[in-house]
């Protein structure tokens, strides 16, 4: 989820509010060629060809020692192999680019340059933390990014960004809000990176707006391979008040299940104190491998973007995943990275069939996301639409197009809804710091 602190910040860079209230322009930097390692082609076709196909690119690191993101790729693929043994979308072939873009800034330009040079009209449903490597090719060459993850700031500015959901913002203000009337002393145990550094004050946005005092901003490393002593410190500053029960929350990205090991050795020697997460940090997989019921989870609240798993608005995703993923394990339905995908490529198909019979290209994808096309998901989000007077500026991220999250908890060991509705964060992100 986070960078290291020898790099740039990427998440929720320090801006004034004047600034972030702005759009910022599209970058001039011409795209060179260059091929990166680790990119693969569904099916051969690249755009170009003249054989009226469609080339999109889907990236995300893999194999690395932070967070990974295999399944966003992996189900961009099955999602190719399913339209176009359906005919395609409006009588075209899908070509599906994917890069493993490695958590590096170096491979995420190089990314980025690969989608140019195979003319690209789109990057669709990824993952990067490192947007100031590649957003200067993709707007050199005017291609959109539409449904990247929301792990950075830039994704929320960036004039060619069409996001789907509210990001880690929207999550963090979203959780904390929920958590205010039901914690005493709330502690955040987050990456020790230039990243990491923004998340407290997004969690306290949602603390204050509910009435909360801030949490415990207690910094850890991102890749380690134990957290025994940040556990013990966690667990101390969360129940400092014998009147109130405190809360936990770990937001480490792929490394929470290995804090939280080590806080369920250590929970029995302090007294009772809950936990809460967000959606990426923790899904249903990491709670059936903490134990289920019997984990540190249960009673976990959480906030995602989108319903849990279970409901049946899924069904249309793992319909295709059934037939086309072939058994891939990666392409997880309950996981939110491939559900992020599925919703951007389903903004994708309803961009094509609005073009129809006309070019498809970058610059006509664009012309019709801004010329007000509206994006119907079946209920995964509210209808998604991005021209200007729908975006939601006011917040500080200019892109914002829905700020709606959902709340859930981990009940007899699985994820289900708190509330049945989703909550809108747009004004607690509004005062956010």
């Amino acid at each position: 989820m986070t960078g290291r602190r020898s790099s740039r910040g990427t998440f929720l860079p320090t801006l004034t509010r004047s600034v972030r209230r702005t759009l910022l322009p599209a970058g001039t930097l011409l795209a060179c060629a260059s091929l990166a390692a680790g990119c693969g082609i569904v099916p051969g076709a690249t755009g170009g060809s003249g054989d009226g196909s469609v080339t999109v690119m889907t990236w995300a690191p893999e194999n690395t020692r932070a967070t990974n993101k295999p399944g966003m790729p992996a189900m961009a693929r099955a999602y190719a192999r399913w339209v176009n043994s359906h005919g395609g979308i409006a009588g075209r072939k899908l070509n599906v680019l994917t890069c493993n873009e490695g958590n590096d800034g170096v491979a995420a330009a190089k990314c980025a340059r690969r989608a140019v040079k195979e003319n690209a009209v789109a990057v669709v449903g990824s993952y990067s933390q490192y947007s100031d490597s590649f957003f200067p090719p993709l707007e050199g060459a005017g291609i959109p990014y539409i449904g990247g993850y929301g792990v950075t700031t830039t994704e929320f500015t960036r004039a060619l960004s069409y996001p789907v959901n509210g990001g880690q913002p929207a999550l963090l203000a979203g959780l904390g809000k929920e958590l205010a009337g039901q914690c005493g002393p709330v502690t955040l145990v987050r990456p020790d990176t230039i990243a990491g550094d923004e998340l407290p004050g997004l969690l306290n946005a949602g603390l204050r707006a509910g009435g909360h005092e801030p949490a415990h901003d207690q910094r850890a490393a991102e890749d380690a391979t134990e957290y025994s002593g940040q556990a013990d410190l966690a667990l101390r500053q969360a129940s400092a008040d014998p009147a109130r029960t405190g809360c936990v929350i770990p937001a480490l990205g792929e490394r929470t299940n290995i804090f939280m090991d080590s806080f369920r050795r250590a929970r029995d020697t302090y007294p009772e104190v809950r936990t809460a997460a967000v959606l990426g940090s923790v899904d249903q997989t990491v709670i059936d491998a903490s134990g289920g019921r019997s984990g540190p989870y249960e009673g976990a609240y959480l906030t995602g973007w989108y319903p849990v798993a279970s409901d049946s608005r899924w069904d249309g995703m793992k319909k295709v995943i059934n037939e086309a993923a072939f058994g891939d394990n990666r392409v997880d339905p309950e996981d939110a990275g491939v559900q992020t995908t599925w919703i951007a490529y389903t903004v994708l198909r309803a961009v094509l069939e609005q073009i129809g019979d006309g070019e498809v290209s970058a610059s006509t994808v664009r012309r019709t996301l801004d010329g007000g096309l509206e994006v119907r998901t079946g209920g995964l989000t509210p209808p998604l639409r991005w021209r200007l007077s729908d975006l939601l500026a006011s917040t500080g991220f200019a892109r914002l197009t829905n700020a709606d999250v959902s709340v859930q908890t981990v009940r007899q060991g699985r994820l289900v809804p708190a509330a049945k509705v989703f909550v809108n964060m747009a004004k607690t992100l509004e005062d956010a710091d």
